[in-house]
């Protein structure tokens, strides 16, 4: 019996994925991404990536935030802004600050009589002017009697509160303006307090709260422009290797899968196999079975035996069609999943088949098959290198900047707004959705789930140490742009956001043309400053 196969995977069988994950140790990645080359062409959509060699980062902008408000009691208007002229009173408010935790100000604002009087004569000329009131003339003024006994005491009260903090809160916020964030600015008393307070005192006093731009304190300052940098790099990635093993993978692909009849499991071999897993404990009643171990017709292929578990691989050589085996390894520290680091395993092992490779000669005549458009053997191989060599140059200057960006999170103290946490964590979040969209097809049930507010709230919850980190890193590579003066071509900002709203357009995706704007400037922006630091660092590059 023979089976053919296009890949290495054989034909209606069903290996676990979840298996597959536990096999493999931390240090390495799954065996689809072990080569880079394999996904060298087919990155998850992102319609802000650039298309030049430029790095994504998502950048927040504190020192030049835009105002509105959100309050917690009533909606108002947005604060003054910094061009906008203030509403005279006739008498000043008083607004004392207060610093709070995550650079947020507690402003209690204190409203005096005069302007509490004045907004009251508004209130009463605007609900005359809109009402009819049997026995007295358009537009005639009411006794107050008579306005209070046709619209009601409460119903007064709460449009003069309204109307006091409609009009004084530009004047609260004409302090923090500059510093402000947006869609930061709260009311904190309670709307109901407020309508007793001024019924009682005829004079007002409320507390906002509103997030402003956080300061960037370097540890040591300027310590950013003599960076010593090391640079780990994954073994995985040298071109040379990994261009090796993509030609062997293309091999593999072209060949025969047959029965083995007459020998135990060798390497080159493909098994399939069942496995389960139960702890080994002293007290047999405290054994557990692993469930993410246990997987029925896992493919298991020879080759591939340096990614799984140390000691899976040689537990199994030998074994024969039909035959079980059990036998113990221990689960190394470095080992993905924490709670296995250490534990003693038992490991049972079912060989229900056992395959071989028929290869077909690796010469010229396979060109064309291993690398459409090839002629020759040396050109399939100089081919795949040269598309290595590139990857291993993204993935080198990827390494070089995720360690200059974790060196500068350790060099920065920012006391982060929640505002702009909450911000950048939905951000992340919608991000990853997005890529899980693309590669699962959730249906509506599974999206409205995951998008929930719980779903984002427990997000924001488990990640907000990685989120932190992520903010940090954004906000002190915003801040070296500014003080270094760095700039970058204006032409390669209009080109890159054309090139984004276009990649929108052919997913068929909303967009907001501005908010692409600052997304892809804030990409730029960073890049650059890599750039300049790239330069001025000190790098040692070693692999691990």
């Amino acid at each position: 019996m023979e089976l053919c196969s296009s890949t290495s995977t054989l034909p209606n069988f069903n290996p676990s994925r979840s298996l597959l994950l536990l096999l493999l140790p931390i240090t390495s990645s799954s065996p689809s991404n072990t080569n880079p080359f394999l996904h060298f062409t087919n990155r998850p959509f992102n319609a802000l990536t650039l298309s030049s060699s430029s790095r994504q980062i998502h950048l927040i902008r504190p020192a030049s935030p835009r105002n509105s408000t959100r309050t917690g009691a009533s909606k108002t208007s947005s604060p003054v802004t910094e061009t906008q002229e203030l509403e005279k009173l006739p008498a000043d408010i008083t607004v004392t600050e207060t610093p709070e935790p995550n650079s947020r100000l507690r402003l209690s604002v204190h409203v005096p009589q005069a302007v509490c009087e004045e907004c009251y004569q508004m209130v009463v000329d605007e609900f005359t002017r809109q009402v009819k009131v049997p026995g007295f003339r358009p537009g005639k003024k009411l006794p107050p009697n008579v306005l209070v006994s046709y619209f009601g005491k409460q119903r007064l009260q709460n449009a003069v509160v309204e109307s006091v903090l409609k009009r004084t809160l530009p004047h609260a916020m004409s302090a923090v303006t500059s510093r402000a964030l947006q869609d930061s600015v709260l009311i904190r008393s309670k709307f109901s307090d407020l309508v007793e307070m001024y019924s009682s005192s005829n004079n007002l006093t409320y507390d906002i709260t509103v997030d402003v731009a956080p300061e960037i304190k370097w540890n040591p300052e300027n310590g950013y422009k003599n960076l010593k940098i090391v640079v780990e790099l994954d073994n995985d990635i040298d071109a040379l290797k990994a261009s090796q093993e993509e030609l062997r993978r293309r091999h593999k692909s072209l060949g025969i899968l047959r029965i083995v009849t007459d020998r135990g499991l060798q390497i080159g071999d493909v098994a399939v196999v069942d496995i389960s897993a139960k702890t080994i404990e002293q007290d047999e009643s405290n054994v557990q079975n692993i469930p993410s171990a246990e997987s029925k017709d896992f493919n298991f292929d020879t080759e591939d035996g340096d990614k799984v578990l140390p000691g899976f691989l040689d537990s199994l050589i030998g074994i024969r069609g039909g035959e079980t085996r059990s036998f113990p390894l221990v689960f190394p520290e470095s080992w993905r999943q924490e709670h296995l680091r250490g534990v003693h395993a038992k490991f049972t092992v079912e060989c229900k088949e056992l395959f071989y490779r028929d290869l077909p000669e690796l010469d010229d005549s396979l060109a064309d098959k291993l690398l459409p458009g090839c002629t020759t053997l040396e050109q399939v191989k100089e081919t795949l290198l040269e598309k290595c060599l590139e990857v291993e140059t993204t993935a080198k200057e990827q390494a070089t900047d995720n360690a200059i960006l974790h060196q500068l999170c350790k060099m920065v103290e920012i006391d982060i707004p929640q505002s702009i946490f909450e911000e950048q964590g939905r951000q992340l979040y919608g991000s990853q959705l997005l890529e899980l969209q693309t590669k699962v097809k959730l249906n509506e049930e599974q999206l409205a789930a995951l998008s929930s507010p719980k779903a984002v709230s427990e997000y924001l919850q488990v990640q907000k140490e990685n989120i932190t980190a992520v903010l940090k890193q954004n906000l002190a590579v915003g801040d070296i742009f500014k003080r270094e003066n760095l700039e970058f071509p204006t032409d390669e900002l209009v080109k890159e956001v054309e090139n984004s709203i276009a990649e929108f357009k052919r997913h068929k995706q909303e967009y907001d043309e501005e908010r692409v704007k600052e997304q892809v400037q804030d990409v730029l922006e960073g890049a650059k400053v890599l750039e300049w630091l790239r330069e001025r660092a000190e790098i040692q590059y070693i692999t691990n």
